[in-house]
């Protein structure tokens, strides 16, 4: 890269490191955490409304399941924790559920995780970013009259911050998080005081409102859709607990034991926020419908349209804080922050699985290789890139995108505990230790019942979220499969192509002979070289080639061959259409058939330039040529570069450019002491 770009380049993401530095970017546990889990953590703002939304379709009356609701999500976190625990100690490598799909169950299963693992990341960057961005909305309304521009610019900035590096951007994003986690607690501990010991009445700001049920007296099986529905919606709080099964390389030794400990930690920690949030909910009385401008009702009447419905976290923050307290405006800023930087579990989830599926050829080479910071930045970029996409072709609205979200993150649980069970079966056919078998029952006991557990909650979200949206899902999944499929059947192909023979074939056989040609318009000095370069070749047979696009120019290059006496035969085609590059090509294929086992070498005399604009005037027919002759087979082309005065001007630029460092490109090493001057007697 230019120095020109590396200024910009080393400004924004920093200096590059050596390979050998990998080990110092590794994580502890304290880091890890905000990484790996900002995602179940963050979903806690937003997964308690989304049960409360529903259940809000029945009435007022349906809140009374909500604590039954969050139950059953609780045990659900609780499985998927387990479940996990299991996996980063089975399959540490980093390949998450993908691995354990792949070995265990095929690599259809394999490729089918690993395709809803990638829409759910996608969908995890433009859902957070899209819900941040309404949260911070309500208070700058510059932010919600342009909520796809800062949407994007928000994805721009955690694409840079990510490129810089996995530890690097795991402190920044540490302190949020931290702060975030922080607050919730202090909320639920400050407002469990209030409400148990000081018997203080606390009520959120829309606790006087009445809620207009769509469907009144729901019963029977319209009564238990609606439930599963919430359930399902609920559900939101598990995404990105499988981020860390596939982050494991990026933990600190003990890889395995530091990863399962953070899982543990994070689920801990998400199930306590979910269930304190609604239990406050349900304290202060929190309303909330899925449309407020005509289901919630205030003194008789509709709010209206002009209403804004805070979220749930907002509101009860309200009421047990105080509106415009400081720790109300600490939750506050946190929460929105902490939205945007949930994004960040996809950020270092979808690269590393990226690497893995470009190891096994299911995505483009690219992919597997690490940037200037040892971060997977080709996969950042293509996270980035497709986020920013669906923000902007669902205007950056998270009602309507989290419809299509979780979808993808339940089929990889569940087809990943089923692989678990079938590795527990595979050991336990072996294992004669009975120590070790009763630890292989234990976690294949977890296992079965993770997978039963997670495979119900797919069919429950299948069923209520496929007509508002999670057909989209789906449907990326199709195309993520379809592709890599496609993908990996033309590496399978050039592969078998290029895979060299055990016996000497046509490859390995030497030519029979060598023809050479060298093509001449005029003679100049680049001719001449190429002429010289040719003799030192020692070819069975050369000649030179010329095409007769002008007869007068084709005269007067025959006489000044013939003046000059050049000892090489000159051959004209003749081109009465004035083509240049179909005549060669004819000639060098006939060449070809009448001796099918000599090589026919094609010598092109070239200029090179200095500027980016001379490349527009010269050489355009050389590289037409010999994007021609690659399709040829037994035909090789060299070009014979000659150095015009702009090119030597354009090296040394170059060299003072390379005598001189981009600021943070390099390291100052330790400061040398100045040799003592002598000391002089007077």
């Amino acid at each position: 890269m230019s120095k020109l770009t590396d200024v910009p380049k080393r400004i924004l993401i920093g200096r590059a490191l050596r390979s050998d530095r990998l080990a110092e970017t590794l994580l502890p546990k304290r880091i890890a955490l905000p990484v790996f889990a900002s995602d179940p953590l963050s979903s806690v703002a937003y997964a308690p409304g989304e049960v409360l939304l529903v259940l809000s379709i029945a009435g007022v009356s349906a809140y009374h399941f909500s604590p039954w609701i969050a139950a059953a999500v609780v045990v659900l976190m609780f499985t998927v924790v387990a479940s996990y625990r299991q996996n980063v100690h089975a399959y540490p490598s980093g390949g998450g559920d993908y691995e354990v799909a792949t070995t265990n169950l095929g690599p259809k299963a394999g490729l089918t995780v690993a395709s809803a693992l990638l829409v759910d990341y996608v969908l995890t960057v433009a859902v957070s970013i899209a819900s941040g961005i309404e949260n911070l909305g309500s208070a700058i309304p510059f932010v919600v009259e342009h909520k796809v521009e800062c949407a994007v610019a928000v994805i721009l900035l955690l694409t840079v911050m990510n490129l810089r590096g996995v530890k690097e951007s795991g402190g920044l994003f540490a302190i949020p998080t931290y702060v975030f986690v922080a607050g919730v607690f202090v909320m639920i501990a400050w407002g469990a005081f209030r409400g148990i010991v000081l018997g203080d009445t606390m009520r959120a700001p829309t606790s006087s409102f009445e809620i207009k049920p769509e469907h009144q007296g729901l019963a029977g099986f319209a009564l238990v859709f609606l439930l599963l529905r919430a359930f399902s919606s609920g559900c939101a709080a598990l995404t990105g607990v499988e981020a860390i099964s596939n982050g494991v390389p990026a933990f600190r030794k003990p890889k395995s034991k530091n990863a399962a400990t953070t899982l543990a930690m994070m689920g801990l920690l998400a199930v306590t926020m979910f269930c304190g949030i609604i239990a406050l909910a349900m304290v202060t009385k929190v309303r909330m419908a899925e449309n407020p401008a005509v289901d919630l009702v205030k003194d008789g009447a509709a709010v209206g349209s002009g209403y804004v419905q805070n979220p749930v976290i907002t509101q009860v923050a309200e009421a047990v804080f105080g509106k415009g307290t400081f720790l109300f405006v600490v939750l506050a800023a946190a929460t929105a922050l902490v939205l945007f930087l949930a994004a960040n579990t996809a950020y270092n989830g979808f690269p590393v699985l990226g690497s893995i599926l470009a190891q096994d050829r299911y995505l483009p080479r690219q992919l597997h290789t690490r940037g200037d910071r040892l971060a997977f930045s080709n996969g950042i970029v293509l996270l980035a890139g497709a986020a920013a996409l669906l923000v902007w072709i669902y205007g950056a609205d998270s009602t309507r995108l989290i419809q299509l979200y979780i979808v993808g993150v339940f089929v990889s649980f569940t087809l990943s505990q089923i692989g678990m069970v079938r590795h527990w079966n595979r050991l336990l056919a072996t294992e004669k230790d009975q120590a070790k078998r009763r630890h292989m029952i234990r976690s294949r006991a977890i296992n079965t019942f993770g997978a039963f557990f997670t495979g119900l909650v797919l069919i429950v979200v299948l069923l209520t979220k496929f007509t508002h949206g999670a057909w989209v899902a789906l449907l990326g999944m199709v195309i993520f499969y379809g592709t890599m499929t496609a993908i990996r059947r033309h590496y399978d192909r050039v592969s078998d192509e290029l895979a060299a023979p055990e016996e000497p074939g046509d490859d390995s056989a030497r030519p029979s002979r060598v023809h050479s040609i060298v093509l001449v318009s005029k003679i100049h000095r680049p001719a001449l070289r190429a002429l010289a370069y040719a003799k030192l070749l020692r070819s069975d047979t050369l000649e030179a080639l010329s095409v007769n696009v002008d007869p007068a120019e084709t005269k007067a290059l025959r006489e000044e061959w013939e003046r000059r006496g050049i000892d090489v035969p000159l051959k004209v085609l003749d081109s009465p259409y004035r083509e240049i590059t179909r005549p060669i090509i004819e000639y060098v294929k006939g060449l070809r058939k009448e001796s099918p086992r000599d090589a026919v070498s094609v010598i092109i005399p070239e200029y090179v330039v200095g500027h980016w604009y001379e490349h527009l005037l010269h050489n355009q027919s050389a590289l037409r040529l010999k994007g021609r002759l690659l399709f040829t087979p037994g035909v090789m082309v060299t070009s014979v570069p000659y150095q015009l005065q702009s090119s030597e001007a354009a090296k040394l630029r170059a060299r003072r450019r390379g005598e001189w460092n981009a600021p943070g490109s390099v390291r100052r090493g330790p400061a040398q002491e100045r040799p003592k001057e002598p000391e002089t007697r007077k």
